[in-house]
């Protein structure tokens, strides 16, 4: 295992958001930050944010660099997004993300469970902006379009990977099928605004980096994000090579250069981090 560096150190302070913590428990939800280990928990449940995981927390789809469990999930709780709502509007959040374990089980993808989440905050919160961070949902554009029709303010679906990385790290998607959703979504409606992100550090080329920017680009993405890959635990592909913040750096400036509308890379990056400050800058 490669050793880490300074850039990549992180620390956690529970006793400064444990109010956060309470509420959650005591809604009974879950929150993404938990279920993938995601290293700026500390930052972000100090600010009082956490990106919300519906349709339960355990996945149909065995990728190899994700730290939620994989296997026969739950029914989806009928109260769920009634309880998001509820919280959401108790903490008087201003910008919210919503995202889900994939759930190929179902006969919709649960993407009503996405629909009815989103019906319910609007109707707590008027003034709210919502974004939703999706699975591929097998690529069926009659369950996406269900879900444009909501006009979410943002949707997001993340490319993950450089697509030679696919077969190995994440057998169950395509690369294709993923830019299809987001070239689907702007076709379909181009007020929304699109999102993607990808991880580096598996074992791609910086080629391949610009060649998947490029596609988005293509694809009409308007936000992109790119962070560095962290192993959640030991069950996780390893890490192949840690980048230095200037690569990071130059992966902003390469996808400037293409006329990205907007695109933020650092090593502690994930997608849905600062996700309203980002959207400040459109919405």
């Amino acid at each position: 295992m490669l050793e880490k560096p300074s850039w990549i150190a992180t620390s956690i302070d529970l006793a400064s958001f444990q109010g956060l913590i309470s509420k959650i428990q005591k809604y009974n939800l879950h929150v993404v930050c938990f279920e993938a280990a995601c290293p700026n928990i500390g930052t972000c449940f100090h600010k009082k944010t956490a990106t919300f995981l519906i349709l339960g927390n355990i996945c149909t789809r065995t990728c190899k660099f994700c730290g939620i469990e994989k296997g026969v999930p739950s029914s989806p709780d009928p109260d769920e997004p009634n309880l998001i709502a509820k919280l959401v509007k108790e903490l008087n959040l201003k910008h919210i993300v919503i995202t889900s374990v994939t759930r190929d089980d179902l006969p919709d993808q649960g993407v009503s469970q996405f629909i009815e989440t989103i019906q319910e905050i609007r109707a707590s919160l008027s003034k709210i902006v919502i974004e939703v961070l999706i699975p591929d949902f097998q690529g069926k554009t009659e369950i996406i379009d269900q879900l444009i029709q909501e006009k979410p303010e943002i949707i997001n679906h993340n490319v993950e990977l450089v697509p030679r990385l696919y077969p190995s790290v994440r057998p169950q998607a395509n690369y294709r099928r993923s830019l299809q959703v987001l070239k689907f979504v702007k076709e379909q409606n181009p007020e929304i605004y699109t999102k993607s992100g990808l991880m580096v550090g598996l074992g791609e080329s910086i080629a391949e980096i610009h060649s998947l920017l490029r596609d988005l680009k293509r694809v009409r993405c308007d936000i992109v994000t790119i962070g560095q890959y962290l192993e959640p635990s030991k069950e996780q592909v390893p890490v192949q090579k840690y980048y230095t913040p200037t690569d990071f750096e130059e992966f902003e400036r390469y996808g400037q250069n293409l006329g990205l509308l907007h695109i933020k890379a650092a090593p502690l990056m994930r997608s849905s981090y600062n996700a309203e400050k980002i959207s400040q800058k459109f919405l």
